[in-house]
């Protein structure tokens, strides 16, 4: 009865539910997909592919803490420079720094110490886990190929350092006692392979999010796993081959990939050394086959000798010299912007043009889609694998390089196009469902007089009949004289 006083419920009778198919889900959608698919998942025992959240570390002392860091570090929010979801990445790496610091305390008690453990964050992003991390005492560094805007606003006590990272000699690290993967893309399969062989003392902690190989994409081969499944067991097996006593964890993050790998101690004495090293290279060289039609190379040591390193005690460890894989591709520096957004402006104008003529010609009329009453052409609509066909070759190689391609595209410049359920739609912006309605409001109100209208509008210039709505209630430029600010 309590839990149910929690919750305030607000229904809506058929007749009231507007859907847009997405946000607000067809009545039918509702009734004879959800509620069955419901109904099915209460009733299952399917046991979890992965362990329970947090079961590694005493939660109490997990949740006391993050509420902690949470207080100390929740100003981060306002002032977060990036493009990224300041709230999601925030309280996701001080979730992240919680299960480390409780980790680490553990292994203090453990061992008996009271030296904090030092670090090193391979591919670490915004900087933000390393900037708990030495904030909360723990000396260590993180490393990036791109420096971050944010990575300025913390201060000098946080060390960040912007390099590429290639698998190899020069990127071992035999005094550090934690190497650390947080989405680290194509360096996570290498990590436990860098903290094997810098040291026998070395220890890492990854969570792996894309699905990369040694050097390439992984190639799944497993059906009857998912894919992440498939991908963590892969990693576990990478791990297992270098020699660690392997862990695996769920973290409480905001994400659907919160499994963390870990690899506290090994497996083996320390004498044996060289002949796990053997197994390790042996392992990676089979992996390296599988991509050895790829065309993939880099520039490697034509000798394949091994060169002697040195762990923290003095054992000494052989590893390949220089690179340790043919193919490896680090991240480029520069992000690419694959949106559609770098696509010169008359290619996109000229895309948008042929897709609209087209939509238009399909019907002079169209009273289906219009409750206006009027002659105002609303156009037809086509799925989106038959625009396709209204563009040339030329036009289809440059959208592929896109990320989403043409419906990217379509959907960057809705002001012209909706597109829902796969198809295409002339935009008419005087009819909108509930649900648009309440994103309009807050997001299109009618424009204020005297604010600036820095786009034409596309249906004043193209559209036969013109702009569906009066100037002033048109958020678009009608004419360069409306123009306040040039378009960009």
């Amino acid at each position: 009865v309590h839990i149910y006083r929690m919750f305030s419920l607000h229904a809506l009778m058929p007749e009231q539910w507007c859907s847009d198919g997405v946000a607000y889900p067809k009545l039918s959608w509702l009734c004879t997909k959800l509620l069955p698919k419901l109904s099915r998942w209460a009733l299952e025992s399917k046991t979890s592919e992965f362990k329970s959240t947090l079961s590694l570390i005493p939660v109490e002392k997990y949740g006391i803490l993050y509420q902690q860091l949470k207080e100390k570090y929740k100003e981060l929010v306002k002032v977060w420079p990036e493009v990224t979801d300041p709230e999601k990445f925030v309280f996701e790496d001080v979730a992240i720094a919680s299960y480390l610091l409780v980790l680490w305390g553990e292994e203090r008690a453990e061992k008996g110490t009271t030296t904090k453990q030092s670090f090193v964050d391979l591919g670490c992003g915004n900087g933000l886990l390393v900037h708990i991390l030495n904030n909360e005492g723990h000396p260590g560094k993180g490393m990036d190929i791109r420096k971050r805007n944010i990575w300025d606003m913390y201060g000098p006590g946080t060390h960040l350092e912007e390099t590429a990272i290639t698998p190899s000699n020069d990127f071992l690290f035999p005094t550090t006692d934690w190497l650390i993967g947080n989405h680290s893309d194509e360096l996570t399969p290498w990590i436990p392979v860098i903290a094997a062989r810098s040291s026998y003392s070395c220890r890492y902690f990854v969570i792996p999010c894309c699905f990369f190989d040694f050097c390439g994409k992984y190639q799944r081969r497993q059906c009857k796993k998912s894919q992440y499944k498939e991908y963590i067991d892969f990693v576990t097996d990478v791990s297992t081959m270098c020699g660690f006593y392997t862990e695996e964890d769920c973290l409480r993050i905001p994400s659907t990939k919160r499994v963390c790998i870990i690899g506290k101690g090994r497996r083996y004495r320390e004498a044996e050394e060289a002949v796990v090293e053997k197994q390790r290279s042996d392992y990676i060289k089979r992996r390296e086959a599988l991509f050895t039609t790829s065309g993939a190379s880099m520039n490697v040591n034509q000798s394949g000798h091994y060169r002697l390193n040195h762990s923290d005690n003095g054992q000494k460890i052989s590893t390949p010299v220089n690179n340790w894989v043919n193919g490896f591709q680090p991240r480029e520096k520069t992000e690419t912007v694959r949106n559609c957004a770098a696509l010169p402006r008359d290619f996109v104008d000229a895309v948008v043009l042929r897709v609209a003529k087209a939509l238009l010609s399909l019907t002079e009329r169209n009273t289906e889609s219009s409750s206006c009453g009027d002659t105002w052409n609303t156009g037809g609509s086509v799925l989106i694998s038959e625009v396709v066909n209204l563009l040339d070759q030329s036009s289809l190689q440059a959208l592929k390089k896109e990320c989403g391609g043409l419906q990217t595209l379509l959907k960057n410049n809705h002001q012209v196009f909706r597109v829902e359920g796969g198809r295409v739609f002339i935009r008419d912006w005087r009819t909108h469902t509930l649900a648009q309605s309440s994103r309009v409001t807050s997001k299109r109100k009618p424009p204020p007089s005297g604010a600036l209208k820095t786009r034409l509008c596309w249906f004043h210039t193209h559209h036969p009949h013109g702009c569906p709505l009066l100037r002033e209630h048109c958020a678009f430029a009608h004419g360069e004289t409306d123009l306040k600010n040039p378009q960009r």
